[in-house]
């Protein structure tokens, strides 16, 4: 062998020796046998692998969900939508300050904002709670007002259970009855409404009488028709003011609805007087 130079070798003279590749080497099939080879993933194995590609059955499949918008997700609509929780997510994606907020709005009615501000995220996790409290509240209140009024006169008293039924209908059934109505007397007048927007709306007009009847129990009647006139004035012109603007454009009646929206909740504010505010022994 020469320095810097290869020298070939015949192959045919040296025994034992690889043969040399050829340019266009021919494929050659190699076979192994089964027992020799194991494969993955198993086709047939037996335990908690069901299937050649599929997770175990107890695998933690957190990622493997479809996110939020995804296709799965969007093909849900219409009405079949409102019976999934994550339609109603959007709705309860408030914290304390925003729900203060927007008590202090309803406390200040006249400023008519209260739309504006909260049109495009609408809660109904403020409205739920004002109603609970409320419901309560008047239970509360009217059984210690009535107790009261029973004990000034050495006179027997029992509790009224009815009182809390009656005032869950009331309040759940005013908040959740006059918005639907509402939106379809919008709707038929061409000035539509987020249904949304209005459970919200509705809500929050109630939270003025929280005060109001921890106010009733003073035992003057002449007070108790101020308080609730007073509350019931409030909240019938935070709804009428903030609807306003938005029901003008249902042309020359906008007048005759936002009355009639008006006169309804000032309604309220005479039926919690008559069966919450007043004490009869």
């Amino acid at each position: 062998m020469m320095s810097g130079n290869y020298t070939s070798i015949d192959s045919h003279n040296v025994s034992g020796s690889v043969p040399a590749v050829s340019d266009s080497p021919a494929q050659i099939a190699v076979k192994f046998n089964d027992s020799d080879l194991q494969t993955f993933p198993p086709s047939g194995a037996q335990g908690k692998i069901s299937k050649a590609s599929g997770p175990p059955r107890d695998a933690d499949d957190t990622f493997s969900k479809p996110r939020s918008g995804s296709s799965d997700e969007t093909q849900s609509s219409g009405w079949f939508r409102a019976f999934s929780i994550n339609a109603f997510k959007p709705y309860f994606d408030v914290d304390t300050s925003d729900v203060l907020d927007r008590i202090k709005d309803s406390v200040l009615p006249f400023s008519g904002i209260f739309n504006e501000k909260n049109s495009d995220r609408p809660d109904l996790y403020g409205p739920f709670w004002i109603c609970t409290t409320l419901i309560f509240v008047a239970a509360a209140i009217g059984t210690f007002v009535t107790y009261l009024a029973h004990k000034l006169k050495d006179q027997k008293w029992d509790y009224d259970i009815n009182l809390i039924t009656w005032s869950a209908g009331l309040f759940y059934g005013y908040v959740l009855v006059v918005p639907i109505c509402l939106y379809v007397i919008l709707k038929y007048f061409s000035a539509p409404s987020g249904l949304a927007q209005l459970l919200c709306l509705y809500g929050y007009s109630l939270f003025v009488f929280i005060p109001a009847l921890c106010l009733s129990v003073v035992p003057v009647d002449l007070f108790r028709w101020v308080i609730a006139g007073v509350a019931g004035v409030m909240s019938a012109s935070f709804v009428a003011l903030n609807l306003r603007n938005h029901i003008k454009s249902a042309g020359e009646r906008w007048f005759l609805i936002v009355t009639g929206i008006f006169l309804l909740q000032l309604a309220l504010s005479i039926v919690l007087k008559l069966y919450l505010f007043t004490v009869s022994v």
